[in-house]
């Protein structure tokens, strides 16, 4: 009967880490996150430095060429490079994400911190605005908005943001009336505190942590939405490049040209993952 020696595995060493992520109780997947959104940024603000083409540009006698060293994301059926379009686009659908949550955090916040706290027939207008908003789906909402503003980028950001109205304004709301309550805010009542200002010292600023946190998640929601709304016809027109618009011009060669769908897809997916992770680390660094 033969034994086998058996060869003790090598000890799996921890890679370490640098003393900030460590400090800041920060994993790989955050730190790669970061870096990801990172180089989003860089395309929105640099987009003709890291560009290697012009995204308007046609080029006829390179139709639908698979992805190569000199076109990394391959060309689309008139032959323009789908990299270049796709760093240009991220400007389109990020910025119009930015104004939907910004108008979204904005006008719920305000609504639902004004409403909790003075409560009474004013609070009972807002919440039944709020039950209605929150009874239809987002996306038929934004669809409805948009065909009353018309079709175009900042429109459909319009639209997402106001159907996000609701959500902020539900949660902002929540919080208020957890906080009004608290012994500090009876407190400065009892002093004679200005309301206005009994608002912004002591209550906003232990209430917008959970608010602030929903932005971030809200931001994602708001980049699949301005990215559907194009994908529909709704949002930016062509030729402009616009990650949803890009999927929406593909589609008809996916069973030829499958890069046309799948990059700026990819590039939408870690986009809204990273966006969730930053969301987690606000919400450990705020919280």
């Amino acid at each position: 009967m033969s034994v086998q020696a058996t060869v003790p595995s090598a000890p799996v060493v921890p890679v370490p880490r640098p003393a900030w992520v460590r400090r800041h109780g920060l994993t790989v997947g955050d730190v790669l996150s970061v870096a990801f959104l990172l180089l989003v940024l860089a395309c929105i603000l640099l987009p003709g430095v890291l560009a290697p083409f012009d995204p308007l540009a046609e080029s006829p006698e390179h139709p639908l060429e698979a992805p190569s060293l000199g076109h990394p994301f391959g060309t689309d059926y008139i032959g323009r490079d789908v990299l270049s379009r796709v760093i240009h686009g991220s400007a389109t659908t990020i910025s119009g994400s930015v104004i939907a949550v910004i108008l979204g955090l904005v006008v719920g916040s305000v609504l639902g911190l004004t409403s909790a706290y003075f409560g009474r027939a004013y609070d009972t207008a807002v919440s039944r605005v709020v039950d209605v908003l929150l009874s239809i789906p987002a996306l038929l909402l934004a669809i409805t908005i948009i065909v009353a503003l018309g079709f175009g980028t900042v429109n459909a950001a319009i639209a997402v943001g106001v159907s996000s109205v609701a959500i902020f304004c539900r949660l902002m709301r929540s919080e208020v009336l957890t906080i009004k309550h608290q012994p500090f805010v009876e407190a400065s009542e009892h002093l004679g505190a200005n309301k206005i200002w009994l608002l912004g010292r002591h209550i906003l600023p232990n209430a917008y942590s959970s608010v602030l946190s929903l932005a971030a998640l809200q931001f994602g929601s708001a980049i699949l939405s301005i990215a559907a709304l194009s994908f529909l016809g709704y949002g930016a027109q062509p030729p402009n490049p616009e990650w949803g618009l890009l999927i929406a011009e593909g589609r008809n060669y996916i069973a030829t040209a499958p890069w046309l769908v799948a990059f700026p897809s990819v590039v939408i997916i870690l986009t809204v993952l990273s966006v969730g992770k930053l969301s987690h680390i606000v919400r450990k660094q705020v919280g």
